[in-house]
């Protein structure tokens, strides 16, 4: 059977490095990039290491006429529903859509959108940050699951991934990592933010690692309740392992406050307040982060 060929649109650290990764395995990638972009080709550079890999990927626009059967979604979670409908005209009917990015609620979205997309999420702990355009540091290995609720086998397609991706697997409750995942950053990515400190500071400081044990416990009831009790019982550990293997790091929802950017917010807390709405239950320390940050976004 042939490779599927994948478009990724979204061309920032994290779909930088998987168009390359998927490249250099021997998968067609293309970049699909903002209207006015009159390159067809783009140099695309990894730094692994000492390694250092370059590439020329093609490159597509809305403008264009090519249809997409395979498309990668790593954009904001904010810019999500805009940016597809934007290329939406090159969409085959049953076009696999892998959304990779943050938060939670936008496969419904893109779901209630278009129908007849065949979307996949998934979640990943690699880390990469650019140093300059499609210039790219992969600064840590991770694990990456890929998933469709429901689904125990891969689709024939997740075999250019686990090729191209190291420890890339298939996970048939793909909803139990990405709530891990949203549980996770409700508590560190807000926290950050508010407080302008680093990840390891939330366990350093006193008064921080008490606003971290008391939202656990509010995240955790919600956890409970929508049905993944195993999250909410491992919630304080994971925090606490996640707080001490990435001490150095600066949130990205810092970063965002920090550079006057609009933040994910509403796709991380924002989506867990939905839930406990919907479940009526209280997160006062919750939607007291959210009013907070959305303050500072204005």
């Amino acid at each position: 059977m042939q490779d599927a060929h994948w478009h990724v649109l979204g061309a920032g650290a994290i779909g930088c490095l998987f168009a390359q990764a998927l490249h250099r395995s021997g998968s067609s990638a293309t970049l699909v990039m903002r209207p006015g972009t009159h390159q067809r080709f783009l140099p695309l550079i990894v730094e692994r290491g000492d390694q250092r890999c370059e590439a020329q990927l093609p490159v597509i626009t809305a403008g264009d006429d090519e249809l997409i059967s395979h498309l990668l979604v790593t954009t904001k979670a904010y810019d999500v529903r805009a940016a597809v409908a934007g290329i939406a005209h090159l969409l085959n009917d049953d076009c696999v859509v892998l959304l990779l990015v943050n938060g939670m609620g936008l496969a419904e979205q893109l779901a209630a959108d278009w129908p007849r997309l065949d979307i996949y999420c998934g979640t990943t702990t690699e880390g990469a940050y650019a140093l300059g355009a499609r210039h790219i540091r992969h600064a840590g290995r991770g694990q990456t699951r890929i998933g469709k609720t429901g689904l125990a086998t891969p689709p024939p397609w997740f075999a250019q991934w686990s090729r191209a991706v190291d420890h890339c697997v298939w996970d048939g409750h793909i909803a139990n990592a990405l709530w891990a995942k949203l549980a996770v950053n409700c508590i560190i990515n807000p926290l950050t933010a508010v407080h302008g400190c680093r990840n390891g500071e939330l366990g350093q400081r006193r008064d921080l690692a008490e606003q971290v044990a008391l939202l656990c416990d509010e995240v955790s009831s919600i956890c409970r309740a929508a049905g993944f009790g195993d999250i909410a019982q491992q919630l304080p550990s994971t925090v606490a392992a996640v707080i001490a293997g990435t001490a150095d790091n600066r949130s990205s929802m810092l970063q965002d406050v920090e550079c006057e950017r609009r933040t994910e917010i509403e796709y991380i807390t924002g989506y867990l307040l939905e839930v406990a709405d919907q479940l009526g239950i209280a997160a006062p320390r919750n939607r007291a982060l959210l009013e907070e940050i959305q303050h500072r976004a204005h």
